[in-house]
């Protein structure tokens, strides 16, 4: 890509919606402010083959800020059954705005309104409500007005994902992963001792059986590993029933990895999935793309991965990353990038929470590269969540 393509190619975010369960159930895809027209740049990205295709089983919402500048032959190629168009609900004020919409209801697209829009809204065939209700709820009519799922925004707690559920929201999104509730965290003292000596076991790349040892005294993530083994992704030709076994079918490097991943994968107490499964193997995943895209060495990959992991390990064990640090024997480039988001890691590492254009000219990553990378670790990502 030439470096006036790269200047025009959006910067794009994507971020996952989840049900009550902390299952992901569609994306969406937001472009950065300097897209331009912002709208554009996502649909013509979505109309990319490759794209809806990664997504699966998930649907995608496109925000359109505009609709009224919106046709239906700029829709062609969009299957109507994956695609959810969200408007704000000051547009749908306007009478042609909601025949516009209405017309695209019949061509079988959902329309999701962005706020209140009372009796517009039902005239624009919208089927749903998208809401901010980070500290309020819409009345009770505005949910009963739409079929649904209904989606409460900027959700900062899943106690208040609870309350929004019983007010008729089903569909949430948020930072709220990155603050588990206290009392949930499955780290009692035994807990987290155990998962730290398993982490040190895996950083310095200990024999197969202290492994199993170890693993022994943890069921659930027994269970976890077994499960994955012998899930779809395999495809075995008969069933793994033993740590021994898994270990030939995964190998030491890949099951470094899985295990890694897997220390995410406890259900919490109320037996919901634990929401920074997904979120860690999109930063390993990404990380490691990204370096792939630097031509890094295959060591350097590994020490990638592991980056994106373990950091989300404070929040997962409730614990300052300095104290887990200071419990593994990692690299010290590891050390740098999860401390202070220092060196080569580190840069990658703060580009995977929040990526911007001048990030990742310094890294010497193009936007269109972003974007490939970022496709592929949200892809890898799903896959995990339905494996595990």
């Amino acid at each position: 890509m030439s470096a006036s393509e790269s200047s025009l190619f959006p910067l794009v975010a994507l971020q996952a919606v989840s049900n009550a369960h902390n299952e992901w159930v569609v994306l969406t895809i937001e472009p950065s402010e300097d897209a331009g027209d912002v709208w554009q740049s996502a649909l013509s990205l979505l109309k990319t083959t490759e794209v809806l295709e990664s997504f699966l089983p998930l649907d995608c919402i496109l925000n359109v800020p505009q609709p009224a500048q919106l046709e239906l032959s700029q829709l062609d190629g969009l299957p109507p059954n994956r695609v959810v168009l969200r408007v704000p609900a000051a547009a749908v004020a306007e009478v042609p705005v909601q025949k516009k919409l209405a017309s695209y209801t019949e061509a079988g697209y959902r329309i999701m309104i962005d706020g209140l829009a009372g009796m517009a809204a039902t005239l624009s065939g919208a089927k749903s409500l998208m809401y901010d209700a980070s500290s309020s709820l819409p009345p009770v009519l505005a949910l009963i007005g739409q079929p649904g799922p209904h989606l409460a925004s900027n959700m900062q707690s899943e106690q208040r994902i609870a309350e929004c559920a019983k007010a008729g929201f089903s569909w949430f999104s948020g930072d709220f992963a990155l603050h588990p509730p206290r009392d949930l965290n499955a780290n009692d003292g035994t807990s987290r001792k155990r998962l730290l000596a398993l982490l040190g076991l895996l950083a310095r790349d200990a024999d197969s059986r202290e492994l199993e040892v170890l693993l022994k005294q943890d069921p659930a993530l027994s269970y976890h590993l077994l499960k994955l083994v012998n899930s779809a992704a395999f495809a075995l030709s008969s069933p793994i029933h033993s740590f021994g076994q898994a270990i030939n079918v995964l190998g030491r490097r890949q099951l470094q990895r899985w295990l890694q991943l897997l220390l995410y994968a406890r259900q919490q107490d109320d037996g919901k999935a634990n929401p920074l499964l997904p979120l860690a193997a999109v930063r390993a995943a990404q990380m490691e793309a990204l370096g792939k895209a630097l031509d890094w060495e295959r060591d350097q990959l590994d020490m990638a991965f592991v980056t994106g992991v373990f950091s989300l390990l404070d929040v997962l064990l409730d614990m300052p990353m300095t104290e887990i640090v200071a419990a593994l024997s990692l690299d010290l480039d590891v050390v740098m990038a999860l401390l202070d988001r220092g060196g080569a890691l580190g840069e990658l590492l703060k580009l995977v929470e929040r990526p911007d254009r001048a990030a990742l000219e310094q890294a010497g990553i193009d936007p269109a590269t972003y974007w490939a990378t970022q496709l592929q670790a949200y892809q890898w990502a799903i896959q995990v969540s339905r494996n595990i």
